[in-house]
Parts: structure tokens; sequence; C-alpha cells
């Protein structure tokens, strides 16, 4: 089977994604995606995505020992432990902890997800990896691949839409919508040097104008991470834990 591989470009778009019954890969480059991908990196041991602030706040009051990681315009809530950094805790902080992560556009896009059997959180830090393991679900379970980038406050999102031409630049012989197809011409154009591109992106600016560039800048390490995030039941973990009880032959995890 040769999958079909589409994309929507932003949060309020998902629906169709999972309406479709597609293989979904979540994007938000800069910097809900690149975050999580590094908090697993570094030893997490679940991540809890939240739409809301109160929602965030309110898992916290019954699990105070998890850690509370977001933004809002930006900035790292009241009582939040970080903010949505990716390169802002070390392996120290987060080992075998549990973390709540509420941004403003990411965790957005991954809870309308929620109902898809399949999501996986996408970057440009493990674009090779999760590229292999979408190709890999999609041929034995014989289903297209979605990409469904998060954008920036429910706009166009250029460096999202670049990570999902790095992924669908890894796919053989797919049908590609156009949309896809652009994608992979912006990021053959953009890959000799991704950081400077994604600096001249509308939100990499605004998070460089508050003293962020060192985010933009760890976010465009490409293929730096072997992670490939799972979001399934309401959590994401590494899909290694997912296969130590789940056999990819049955079905989706339980």
């Amino acid at each position: 089977m040769v999958a079909t591989v589409n994309l929507e470009f932003t949060a309020k778009e998902a629906n169709r994604a999972v309406e479709r019954g597609d293989i979904v890969i979540i994007i938000d480059v800069l910097r809900s995606c690149s975050t999580i991908t590094n908090l697993l990196k570094e030893g997490a041991k679940s991540v809890i995505p939240t739409e809301t602030l109160h929602e965030a706040y309110r898992l916290h009051k019954r699990h105070p020992d998890y850690l509370l990681f977001g933004e809002r315009k930006g900035r790292k809530p009241k009582g939040f432990d970080f903010g949505n950094s990716p390169s802002g805790f070390s392996s120290r902080d987060v080992q075998q902890k549990n973390i709540i992560i509420t941004t403003t556009s990411g965790t957005l896009a991954i809870n309308r997800c929620r109902r898809a059997n399949w999501v996986l959180i996408g970057s440009l830090l493990n674009a090779g990896p999760v590229a292999r393991k979408a190709r890999e679900i999609a041929e034995k379970r014989k289903l297209n691949i979605s990409f469904v980038l998060s954008g920036d406050r429910g706009r166009f999102s250029l460096e999202d839409f670049i990570c999902a031409g790095a992924i669908a630049e890894r796919f053989h012989r797919d049908a590609f919508s156009d949309e896809v197809s652009a994608a992979v011409l912006g990021f053959k154009q953009a890959r000799s040097n991704l950081f400077e591109n994604i600096m001249k992106a509308q939100h990499a600016r605004h998070l460089i104008s508050m003293g962020f560039v060192k985010d933009v800048e760890f976010s465009c390490q490409l293929d730096s991470i072997n992670i490939i995030p799972m979001y399934r039941n309401g959590k994401i973990v590494p899909l290694a834990k997912w296969r130590a009880r789940w056999d990819l032959n049955p079905g989706p995890p339980a």
C-alpha cells in the first residue's frame, strides 16, 4: 500500500485528520513538541498535555509531585516550575518525573487529536525517527498519514511547515497532497541553514525579541534526538514504553 500523506495547517483543523483515521504527526517546533521530545530524552517518566491553565493547576493539585511546564504569551505562568524552553532543564530536574505541560498552541493541537489511535509528536529534533516509525505503522496497518501543524495562535507557522517537509522527505513512494509536496520543497530550500531560515519566521522573531534565541537554535538541531513520543490515554511517553506491553501487529496500544 502507498500511504496518502495530508497536512492540516493549524490546531483547529486537527479534527479532519482524526476523522480520516490517519496516523497523526503533531508538529510545534517552537516550542512545545521540541520541549516534550527533550523532556523524554532527559528521562521524564511521562508528559501530560492540558489545553488550559485551569486544567494544569487542577491536575497539579491532585498530583503535587508532578512538575508544571508551560507558557502563556511565551512566559512561564504563575506557580509553574518551568517555562516552555526545550533546553531550560537538565536530566537531574526531570528524571523519572511526571510532567504536566500546557502551551498556547501545541498542547491544544495534541488534545484535539485525543480520539486518534496513533498520535506521534514530531519536531526537527526527531524528524528521522518519527518518519521511520510513521512509515512502519502505515505499512503494517494500511493507514494514511496526516501532519497537524500547531500553528501560531491559529495562524500558519513557517517553522512547522518546514518541519513537516523534513519528516515527509524521508517517506518513499507516497501520494503527497499538494500541501505536503510544498512543505518538502520548503524544507529542501531551508535545510542548508535551518537556524538562519527559521529565524525569519514570525514566531521565531517574536521569541528572539523576548530573549529566547537559544530555544530557537536548540529546536533547529535536525535529527539530534532518537526519541519517538506517542500520545495516548491522555499522556505522552516514548514509543518504546508502549512496545514493552504491545506488539505492533495486533493493533494500537491500550
